[in-house]
């Protein structure tokens, strides 16, 4: 797993915050990322702020990229650090669900 887990880093070190033009990497974002033998990454997005006013859109950039790197097979995501997460939590877990779910 730790091929695909360096194949998700590599993913996400090209989504950018819009506001520094800095990977989300870099910024250190991305916390706890951890992916078991059936292909679902589990990891924390952190934003830059208590009140980022990007922190949506962001977050749907790095689940998105993460869904678009093969093997990933599921997510479970977590925002944490963040005024509003529990609403944000709730909409990233049904964006998920709709995402992986058999066409």
């Amino acid at each position: 797993m730790n091929d695909l887990k360096s194949a998700i880093v590599d993913k996400l070190s090209t989504v950018l915050d819009p506001e520094t033009g800095i990977d989300v990497v870099r910024m250190g974002l991305i916390e706890s990322l951890e992916v078991s033998t059936e292909g679902v990454a589990t990891y924390q997005i952190r934003p830059s702020s208590m009140f980022c006013p990007l922190a949506v859109p962001l977050s749907m950039s790095i689940i998105n990229a993460v869904k678009e790197v093969k093997g990933v097979s599921g997510q479970i995501v977590e925002v944490v650090g963040y005024a509003k997460q529990i609403e944000l939590n709730q909409m990233i877990a049904e964006f998920i669900k709709e995402a992986y779910a058999p066409e």
